[in-house]
C-alpha cells in the first residue's frame, strides 16, 4: 500500500482546520463520522490530502455540492449514484 505523507489535524494550522471543517459542513450529517479513521479521528482519505488544504477543500466540497438537498434528485438518489461510482471504481468506501 502507498504510504502518504499526513499532517494531523491538530498540528495543520488554521488553513487545514478551516478546510476541513469547511468541506464537513457541506456533507449530510450521517457523514460526520469517518469509515476508517486516523489516528487522530479524521478520515484517511481527506487526510491524504493535509499537506495542501485548498486542493482538500476543493476536491472533498466537489462531493458535498452533489449531496445539496436543494438539487432535483432525491437524496437516495444521490446515495444510488454515488454507490454505483464507487463501485465502478472499486472503491471500498
Amino acid at each position: 500500500m502507498t504510504w502518504i505523507k499526513t499532517v494531523p489535524l491538530a498540528e495543520g494550522g488554521e488553513a487545514l482546520r478551516a478546510a476541513v471543517e469547511g468541506q464537513m459542513g457541506l456533507y449530510p450529517a450521517e457523514y460526520n463520522q469517518p469509515v476508517h479513521p486516523t489516528g487522530d479521528g479524521a478520515s484517511g482519505i481527506v487526510s491524504s490530502h493535509s499537506m495542501m488544504p485548498e486542493v482538500l477543500y476543493h476536491a472533498f466540497s466537489t462531493f458535498g455540492a452533489l449531496m445539496a438537498p436543494d438539487l432535483p434528485l432525491a437524496r437516495r438518489h444521490h446515495e444510488m449514484i454515488a454507490t454505483v461510482v464507487s463501485v465502478t471504481n472499486r472503491c471500498r468506501y
